[in-house]
C-alpha cells in the first residue's frame, strides 16, 4: 500500500484493501508477472550471464559428470549426440581451383592423401594416442556434459608436420584469474580480454603428470587456443554444461528406479520364522546370524527337515505388485531429450510406438538439431585445425605451392562430409531422390553426403563397375549379355510370327 491507501485503511480499512487489489490488478498486464498466489515464491533477479553462471557452473559440470558415469539414461542422451555429429568422422573434400576456374584435381588429391595421414594419432595428438576423429567424438561428449572443450595448437619437431593438437579440459581454466582493472584488458575466469570482451589469452593451469596442481598457471595467446563452447547470451564469457536442464530429471529417474528395483527384490523374497515354546539355545546347535545376532537355518529345494519340540514354522510370504514404472520413466525420458532436442526414439532407442511417418518425422527434426552441432564443429574447429595444417605443410615442404602466401584463401577452400544418417525405407527414399534430382530439385552432391559419401567417389566407382560388368559379359541386371540378347532375339521373333 502507498501513502494514500495507508491514509484511508485508517477510516476505511476494506476500501483501502480494494484499492490496492485494484491497482495491482490494473498494473499485471501479464499472468507470467502478476504476483498472485500461484505466483507466490517465484522470485527471479536479472542478471548478465556471467554473474549468473559462475555461481553454479562447477557444481553443474560436476553433477553433470557424475550422470555421465552413473546413469545409462544420461548415456543414451550423451551417445546420442557423439553417434550421430560425429560416426566414423568427418571426410575433407580440397576444393582449390585453378586460373582457369577448375578444380584442382592432383593438388586436391595430394592435400587429402596428406590430410588423412596427419590424422592418425602420431602425428595429430600431441600424446600421440587419439586420431582426429577420436578428438572429435570426445569434443562433442564433453561439450554436452562439461560446457566446453579446450584444444591447444602445439608446435614439436615430431610428427609428420610440426604442428599437433593438446586436449585440455574446462577446469584447467584459472579462475583466480581474475582483474578488473580501469584498462582496457581485464581478466574473468582465467581468460583475457579486450574492451569488447573478445579473448586475447587464456591462463591454463600448470599440473603434475599424476594430476596434482603446481599452484601456478601458464599464459597462452588466443590465437593458438581453440576454445568449443556454446554462447547463448551476449554477455556469456565462458561454458554451462547443457546438461543443466535435464541434470534433476535423470537424477529423479534413477533414484525412482533404484526404490522400484528394491521393492521388486523384497518381493520376491520368501522367509520363514520358527517358533518355539521352550527357550532357545537348549540342545539346539544353531548358527547365529552375523548380521542381526539371531539364529539362522537355511532352505534347500526338497528339504525335509523335523522340527525340534515345541517348534512351529510361520511363512512370510510378500504379496502385491510393484507400482507401473513403465509409464513414468517413459515420459521423464521423454521429457529429458526433448530438452536436449532429442525425441525420446533417439535416447531410449525404443520404436514400439512409432510408425513409418512418425519415426521419419522425429528422426527429420533429430537430424536437424545433429546438423547444427556438426557445423559448429565444422566452423569452429575442422576450419581452424585445417587451415593451420595446410600451412605447416607449406612450411614443412610436404605441399610445394608457389604463389601460397599472396593468394592463402584460394588454398584454404575445402568441405566435410559427415557420416551421414541411413533412410527408413530405402526404396521410398531412392525413388524420390531420384524424382527430385530428375525434376532438379535435390542433385547427387546432396544425396550422397546425406549418407556420409563424396559423390564424385560414387561416380568413378560405378564407371569402374559397369566397365567391369562389360568386360565380364554381365549387364546390371545380373544376366550375360550374351544371353540378354538371345532373349531380346527369341522375344523380337516371338512377336514377327
Amino acid at each position: 500500500m502507498n501513502f494514500i491507501d495507508r491514509t484511508i485503511s485508517v477510516f476505511s480499512p476494506k476500501a483501502a484493501y480494494n484499492r490496492a487489489k485494484w491497482r495491482d490488478a490494473y498494473r499485471s498486464f501479464y499472468d507470467a508477472g502478476s504476483m498472485n498466489r500461484p505466483n507466490t515464491g517465484w522470485t527471479t533477479v536479472n542478471a548478465s550471464a556471467e554473474q549468473a553462471d559462475k555461481a553454479q557452473r562447477d557444481i553443474i559440470r560436476a553433477r553433470a559428470r557424475d550422470l555421465e558415469r552413473n546413469s545409462d539414461m544420461a548415456e543414451s542422451i550423451i551417445n546420442s549426440f557423439e553417434r550421430n555429429i560425429i560416426g566414423t568422422g568427418m571426410s575433407l573434400q580440397a576444393k582449390i581451383k585453378k586460373k582457369n576456374g577448375q578444380e584442382d584435381e592432383e593438388l586436391n588429391s595430394t592435400i587429402e592423401e596428406l590430410w588423412k595421414e596427419w590424422c592418425r594419432a602420431p602425428n595429430v595428438d600431441v600424446t600421440g594416442q587419439q586420431t582426429f576423429t577420436e578428438m572429435q567424438r570426445m569434443a562433442v561428449r564433453r561439450m554436452q556434459v562439461d560446457g566446453g572443450i579446450i584444444f591447444v595448437k602445439v608446435y614439436t619437431s615430431g610428427g609428420l608436420l610440426p604442428f599437433k593438437l593438446q586436449i585440455r579440459e574446462v577446469d584447467d581454466l584459472d579462475n583466480s584469474k581474475n582483474s578488473y582493472g580501469t584498462d582496457k584488458k581485464r581478466i574473468t575466469g582465467g581468460i583475457e580480454l579486450d574492451e569488447y570482451n573478445k579473448p586475447i589469452a587464456y591462463y591454463l593451469k600448470k599440473y603434475t603428470p599424476d594430476g596434482f596442481y603446481l599452484g601456478e598457471s601458464e599464459r597462452i595467446p588466443a590465437n593458438r587456443v581453440i576454445f568449443l563452447w556454446d554462447k547463448k547470451r551476449p554477455t556469456q564469457i565462458r561454458e554451462v554444461s547443457p546438461m543443466a536442464k535435464t541434470i534433476q530429471r535423470v537424477k529423479d529417474v534413477d533414484e525412482f528406479t533404484e526404490a522400484i528395483s528394491v521393492k521388486e527384490r523384497i518381493l520376491a523374497c520368501l522367509s520363514v520364522f520358527i517358533n518355539k515354546s521352550s527357550p532357545s539355545g537348549i540342545g539346539r546347535n544353531n548358527k547365529i546370524d552375523a548380521k542381526s545376532g539371531y539364529p539362522t537355518r537355511t532352505l534347500a529345494p526338497g528339504m525335509i527337515q523335523e522340527l525340534e519340540p515345541g517348534e512351529s514354522v510361520s511363512v512370510v510370504n510378500p504379496s502385491g505388485q510393484a507400482s507401473n514404472a513403465k509409464e513414468f520413466i517413459t515420459t521423464q525420458q521423454r521429457l529429458a531429450g526433448s530438452g536436449q532436442g532429442l525425441s525420446y526414439e533417439a535416447t531410449s532407442r525404443d520404436m514400439s510406438q512409432v510408425n513409418y511417418s512418425s519415426a521419419r518425422q522425429g528422426l527429420l527434426e533429430d537430424q536437424k538439431t545433429y546438423s547444427i552441432l556438426q557445423d559448429f564443429i565444422k566452423d569452429h574447429l575442422c576450419y581452424e585445425v585445417y587451415t593451420e595444417f595446410v600451412i605447416s605443410a607449406v612450411l614443412a615442404g610436404k605441399l610445394n605451392i608457389p604463389d601460397f602466401w599472396q593468394n592463402k584463401q584460394n588454398y584454404f577452400k575445402h568441405s566435410w562430409i559427415t557420416s551421414g544418417w541411413s533412410w527408413i525405407d530405402p526404396l521410398k527414399e531412392v525413388k524420390a531422390n531420384q524424382e527430385a534430382i530428375n525434376m532438379n530439385m535435390d542433385t547427387l552432391a546432396n544425396v550422397c553426403g546425406s549418407r556420409g559419401m563424396d559423390w564424385k567417389e560414387v561416380l568413378k566407382q560405378r564407371a569402374k563397375e559397369k566397365e567391369l560388368l562389360k568386360e565380364l559379359g554381365i549387364n546390371d541386371g545380373g544376366e550375360s549379355f550374351g544371353e540378354s540378347n538371345k532373349a531380346n532375339n527369341g522375344n523380337a521373333t516371338a512377336k514377327n510370327s
